[in-house]
């Protein structure tokens, strides 16, 4: 578990980045663009607790599969410091299109507030394609 936080100038970048209004995501209700949640693992998340490392995918055959975000009640603020639990729900094997087997992972990033509670949920399935 690590704590990450909404920042505000992170979170107007991102906005502007994804052509979202700017005005929701500033002022003092402003709350983060739903997908801002990937930036959690994705740029904060501690190396040493890395869930790729644990699946042992090779970065160089990796696919984006999928991504899921659920809200459980309205997103986080901007300014907001959440702690970030990252664990692989399911690992399975199908056979590819063209050959070969993928390797399918997904992963679960879940946002607690202060008091525990889980806020946010992010699942992003990941796939690895076999090597020539």
């Amino acid at each position: 578990m690590y704590p990450w936080s909404a920042e505000p100038g992170k979170v107007r970048e991102f906005a502007l980045a994804v052509k979202a209004q700017p005005s929701a995501h500033e002022g003092a209700e402003a709350v983060i663009p739903p997908t801002f949640l990937t930036t959690a693992r994705l740029v904060w998340e501690p190396r040493e607790q890395d869930v790729m490392r644990e699946l042992h995918f090779d970065m160089a055959r990796v696919l984006h599969g999928e991504e899921e975000y659920t809200f459980f009640g309205p997103p986080p603020k901007v300014g907001e410091t959440l702690d970030v639990e990252t664990r692989v729900e399911k690992q399975f094997e199908k056979p590819g299109g063209r050959g070969g087997t993928m390797r399918f992972a997904v992963v679960v990033n879940e946002f607690r507030d202060a008091a525990g509670a889980v806020v946010a949920q992010q699942r992003t399935t990941v796939i690895e394609t076999e090597g020539a």
